[in-house]
């Protein structure tokens, strides 16, 4: 390995979120002293990961399959999805094991200082399913900010021609608040005590 492979891996280190420079350096030595037991087998996952993961078609989630295990899980029920605005919103939700229903992952939130309007969103496909009559809930579990609920009252608007009901998650989520940082507890607490919207 050359300095300039070292410097290379800092400089990409550094692109990931929580990494600074300083933060990626001590990443980076950390790996070169764990060639074998921790260097290597990351290489080879990271290899692996190109080839196999992929975004399920139904739903948005990343899985090694095509539709992903949980809209492949027949114990789920398939007329209840959980609207999230990104992927780590959906696992955020999983990880407090309550929900049993489907997923649908929008890929952010409508923004007009972003320039980031419906069509750069994952709507579209929502609307179809919703369509086809299988759907009978909609849970709106994007984030209590600004861009959140402005993309939840748009979404109840594009949904409201079709029989649903549609429900938000209850309040006790702080103004501001993202679904990822908070604990199991609350979310579960939000996630059971839904209210219309």
């Amino acid at each position: 390995m050359t300095h300039n492979d070292i410097d290379e891996l800092i400089r990409l280190f550094s692109k990931l979120p929580g990494l600074g420079p300083r933060s990626a350096r001590r990443v980076v030595l950390h790996l070169v002293r764990q060639k074998e037991n921790l260097m290597s087998p990351l290489a080879k996952t990271l290899e692996s990961a190109i080839d196999t993961i992929r975004t399920c078609s139904h739903c948005g989630n990343l899985d090694t399959i095509d539709p992903c295990h949980i809209c492949s899980d027949g114990k789920r029920d398939p007329s209840v999805i959980c609207v999230v605005e990104e992927l780590a919103d959906l696992w955020a939700i999983e990880r407090c094991n309550l929900f049993r229903g489907r997923y649908h992952v929008l890929g952010g939130t409508l923004s007009a200082i972003d320039d980031r309007g419906p069509a750069q969103l994952n709507i579209e496909p929502l609307v179809e399913r919703s369509a086809r009559g299988e759907v009978k809930e909609i849970i709106l579990a994007t984030n209590a900010t600004l861009e959140g609920q402005t993309t939840a009252h748009y979404l109840t608007t594009r949904l409201a021609s079709f029989n649903l009901s549609i429900s938000r998650l209850a309040q006790g989520i702080p103004m501001g608040g993202e679904l990822d940082y908070l604990d199991d507890g609350t979310l579960g607490a939000a996630l059971k005590a839904r209210l219309p919207f």
